[in-house]
Parts: structure tokens; C-alpha cells; sequence
């Protein structure tokens, strides 16, 4: 028997449907996905840690849930949102339903609600706290309990889903094909929500890797004697991590540095320049990005509520170098001193296009030249 759901937004508005998942109540930001395929990816990435997602295709689950396509060990959203769920799984690789994945999990999931009027209702007001449940609670119960619930701004996720403790990657558990030098370069990563695809793009580009806590002192991370450091992807807003930005700021110029979606921000932090929240967010494999260096425009794959702020960006020092084209917001940026960039999007994808992979190779063209 299937179970009733509901969703309620932080505004009042509520959506019934019916329940895929897990029972229970769960809370979190309610933002919307754009992408057609990827839910294992999505649902599995650090990034969307304490968010409840919206996927605007309207069948999601008919290829099922295999056992590769994690990019970490756990299911980092809240909850799910979608318009129909497809029990009936034709995938090679599959190894279980989407549903019976959230159940093993215990993720709330709603399905059979209008997603087109929720992503238009966020489009319009904005993204905005919100709960999934399947109780019978009256609706001014469950209010009170979502106007209690931690709010997005000004909340340190990140110390919520970095790593206990310092790690080599790939484990010994992992088969991969491509072997790493003993020249390799070796990369120590702060992992802010790290993803696994990420770590696979630097194996694959030669990198030796360390995946260091977020809140490692800079001294710490130096012994290893890393050639470049990378900063991760991950949850929320930047500017409580402050730990983060003040162990970036100390390590400008002393190696190469490379920073995605959260690091960027961290980046960006530790420059001097602003952050600020976003209206509803980037999130989806379809948003175009000019490349201001070559003229290129790039499709990408992105996921973030914050962004850098592009007028806040200390010019004298910093090149801006990625636009996007839908909204005109901050992509990206290099510094004209010192080796350190970053974008706001996700070059390795997962999913998504593969446009923008060339910024691992020059990664790894900027650590050659700083350690020759």
C-alpha cells in the first residue's frame, strides 16, 4: 500500500502526493534540479547536503541505482521531489530500484506533486526552507517545526560532511584502471564535500592525492609536501567557514591552488572579495558559461545556492575569467600574481558535459611550472 506525502514550504504552501522512500519527516532547503538524467549522482554528492531536491524531469527511477555512479558513500540530500516515480528499472548495471535505494536509506521521498508549479513557485519567491512527511501531523504542527529548523544562511555545513581524518585516495577498495606514477604530482585536497568523480578527474591526470579535513592548519597539510592544493565542492554558505578561508588566506603563493563550486567561494573569501545567496540557485547540467579568455561558451554542469559576488572582485589582483550567460554571475576567476583559479561550476561533471575538463590540465600545467 502506497503511503501518503506531504510537502510544506516554509510560505504556507502545501503539496500532497504520495510516499517512495522512507517514512518520517525531513526538512532541509527546497531548491529544483534541471537535469534529465544523474539522480544516483545528485543524490549522493556532499553539495546537496540539508536540501531537499526538486527534479524537473517529470519520470525519474527507470534506470535504477547501480553500484558506481555514488560520488560519496552516503545519500547527502534530505529528501526527494518528484513528479512520477518509475518502479520498473531497465539499466545493465542496475542492481536495485530507486525506491528501495531510499528505503535502505531512509531518505523521505514524495512523488505524484505538480513539479512544474513548485519549480515555478521557487523561480518566483525564491528557494525556501520547506519538509517532506508522511505523519498525519496537522499542518500548524508541522510549521512550527519547519520555523525551528535550521535556516541555510549562516549555518557551517561543511563541518558536517568533511572527512574525520586524513586519507590517501583511491582506496584500496576502488579498481581503477589508470595507475599513478611514482612522479606523479601530488595534490593534497581539502575536502569541503569532496566528490568522487573530482578525485577520479585528478587520478586520472597524474595526481597523486590526499584528502585532508577541512579544518587541517596549513602547517599540517605543508608537511605531506604536496605541489598543489585543491578545494572542493560542498554544502551551504561559505562565509561561516571560517576556519577554511583563514587556512586559504595563509596559503596564497606558497603552492598552486584550484578551487570548485565551494572552494571557489572559499577562494574568492580568502581574496577579499564578497559572497552572497543566490534567489533560487544554480543547480542542473545545461547552463551555459562564456570563457572570457578564449570566447568559448561552455555548457556546464552546476549545483550552488551562494556565489562570489562579480562586483566584489579586487580587479587590480584578480582576472575574471568565466561569466554565465543566464544570469550574468561570477564563473570564474584568476589571480595575475600568484597560481591560484577557480570556477564556480563543475568540470568533472557527473552528471553533465564534459566541456571544461582543459581546467585540470591546467592544473597540472600550473604546478609544473611553480615546481620546476
Amino acid at each position: 500500500m502506497t503511503t501518503r506525502a506531504r510537502l510544506l514550504l516554509l510560505d504556507g504552501t502545501l503539496f500532497e502526493g504520495r510516499s517512495f522512500g522512507g517514512q518520517g519527516t525531513t526538512s532541509g532547503e527546497v531548491v529544483f534540479n534541471t537535469a534529465m538524467a544523474g539522480y544516483q549522482e545528485i543524490l549522493t554528492d556532499p553539495s546537496y547536503h540539508y536540501q531537499l531536491i526538486t527534479m524537473t524531469y517529470p519520470q525519474i527511477g527507470n534506470y535504477g541505482v547501480n553500484a558506481t555512479d555514488f560520488e560519496s558513500r552516503l545519500i547527502r540530500a534530505s529528501g526527494f521531489i518528484i513528479r512520477e516515480y518509475s518502479p520498473m528499472v531497465s539499466h545493465w548495471q542496475a542492481n536495485r530500484s530507486l525506491g528501495d535505494y531510499l528505503k535502505h536509506h531512509h531518505i523521505v521521498a514524495i512523488s505524484e506533486i505538480d513539479t512544474r508549479a513548485l519549480t515555478r513557485h521557487l523561480r518566483d519567491r525564491g528557494a525556501q526552507m520547506g519538509l517532506i512527511t508522511t505523519s498525519n501531523e496537522p499542518v500548524d504542527v508541522l510549521m512550527a517545526e519547519l520555523a525551528n529548523a535550521k535556516k541555510m544562511v549562516g549555518c557551517d555545513l561543511v563541518s558536517e560532511v568533511t572527512a574525520n581524518t586524513a586519507y590517501d585516495w583511491p582506496p584500496d577498495d576502488l579498481d581503477l584502471d589508470s595507475p599513478v606514477a611514482d612522479d606523479a604530482y601530488r595534490v593534497a585536497v581539502y575536502d569541503f564535500g569532496i566528490k568522487y568523480s573530482i578525485l577520479r578527474q585528478l587520478h586520472r591526470h597524474g595526481c597523486r592525492i590526499r584528502v585532508f579535513p577541512a579544518t587541517t592548519p596549513p602547517g599540517e597539510l605543508l608537511a605531506w609536501e604536496p605541489e598543489g592544493i585543491f578545494l572542493s565542492n560542498g554544502p551551504g554558505d561559505p562565509e561561516p567557514v571560517t576556519y577554511a578561508i583563514e587556512s586559504v588566506r595563509e596559503l596564497l603563493n606558497q603552492k598552486p591552488i584550484f578551487g570548485i563550486c565551494l572552494g571557489h567561494q572559499i577562494l574568492g573569501l580568502a581574496l577579499g572579495a564578497k559572497t552572497t545567496k543566490l534567489k533560487f540557485g544554480h543547480h542542473g547540467a545545461n547552463h551555459p558559461v562564456k570563457n572570457l579568455v578564449t570566447g568559448q561558451v561552455e555548457i556546464t554542469s552546476q549545483n550552488h545556492g551562494f556565489m562570489v559576488d562579480i562586483n566584489s572582485i579586487p580587479k587590480d589582483d584578480v582576472d575574471i575569467t568565466h561569466v554565465n550567460l543566464n544570469d550574468q554571475t561570477l564563473e570564474g576567476f584568476q589571480h595575475k600574481h600568484i597560481p591560484a583559479f577557480s570556477v564556480q561550476y563543475h568540470p568533472e561533471s557527473a552528471p553533465g558535459p564534459h566541456d571544461s575538463d582543459y581546467l585540470f590540465e591546467q592544473f597540472i600545467k600550473d604546478m609544473k611550472k611553480f615546481n620546476a
